[in-house]
């Protein structure tokens, strides 16, 4: 009987080494084009869509991230050379918020037209992938196994990769950067950083977490902890600066959420810039043109080129 429990040991150990190998492993890469309607619908909103599209290519992916098919989306510069690369984290659960035309070319086509090669998934058990997303719990996974799916873009330069989570995304950036010092540097837009208080403001957001958090009845208080930021913000990688962003008129992301954050980040030395728009609501596009160029100039400084972060801590005459 032990040789036999040994022999188990053995095989599970195995196949958890060999799961763990194939995590990024692109399963398949089609192209992605958008319909001349859906441009000229998208231009309303975004008035330089056609030029990212001509400057950009676009690919939907499927790749494996703990043995499971996830669904991504991913633009590259279409010159030739390497980039420096953003992981993108996107809002909203299930198909609320997924990955669309819109913000495809809106976060990641943007972005690949200043010079980067963004990938964003759309977290397991959405867009026809495997498993079931967790809100925070396991799914996490689904943005650090795009680390080594990374490596086998031929022009993706994995010693400069950034991170840019906006909303739920914000929260999935957070949860990432315990998990990895791999991230130079990471932008939060409207990001959510304490589920508790989330749970006040919106009580809608109780049903999201009980349907998708595993245990939740039996750990209400401790899995809404767990998904929030503002908790331990000691446990973020203290080497990836982060550039947090919010709006005064946000209704889903209360500024509240921001301010304390940086407040507890402030607490540790932790490097954070943090940029408050007046009257932003929650997508922040009344701000677009501010949003972009604060995420590319933070961007550009400590993933693109490497900047060392100011002293955080007082000093000076």
């Amino acid at each position: 009987m032990k040789k036999i429990r040994l022999f188990s040991i053995f095989l599970l150990v195995v196949f958890i080494k060999t799961m763990n190998a194939q995590n990024g492993k692109i399963v398949e890469q089609k192209p992605w084009t958008f319909a001349d309607s859906t441009l000229a619908r998208i231009e309303k909103r975004i008035p330089l869509a056609r030029t990212i599209v001509s400057n950009v290519d676009f690919f939907k992916i499927t790749y494996l991230s703990d043995g499971l098919r996830v669904k991504a989306f991913m633009s590259v510069p279409k010159g030739a050379g390497t980039y420096p690369c953003v992981l993108f984290n996107r809002g909203g659960n299930r198909d609320f918020g997924k990955l669309n035309d819109m913000s495809f070319i809106r976060f990641l086509g943007e972005m690949s037209t200043w010079g980067y090669v963004v990938v964003a998934s759309q977290y397991r058990g959405n867009d026809g992938g495997e498993g079931k997303e967790e809100f925070g719990g396991k799914d996490v996974n689904d943005i650090v196994n795009l680390i080594p799916l990374l490596s086998k873009v031929d022009k993706a330069d994995t010693s400069r990769i950034g991170m840019f989570g906006w909303s739920r995304g914000g929260m999935m950036t957070y949860l990432a950067l315990t998990q990895t010092c791999r991230i130079r540097a990471a932008v939060i837009g409207s990001g959510m950083a304490d589920a508790l208080l989330q749970t006040r403001k919106r009580p809608e957001m109780e049903t999201v977490f009980s349907e998708l958090v595993p245990g939740y009845a039996a750990n209400r208080d401790s899995a809404l902890k767990s998904r929030s930021a503002v908790y331990w913000p000691e446990k973020i990688c203290p080497t990836t600066p982060l550039l947090i962003m919010a709006g005064s008129a946000d209704w889903r992301v209360t500024c509240e959420e921001a301010f304390e954050m940086v407040r507890k980040l402030h607490e540790i030395n932790h490097p954070v810039r943090f940029s408050f728009f007046e009257g932003g609501e929650h997508s922040l596009i009344e701000h677009l043109d501010e949003v972009n160029h604060d995420t590319r100039l933070f961007l550009d400084a400590y993933v693109r080129d490497r900047k060392a972060f100011p002293n955080m801590k007082p000093h000076g005459n």
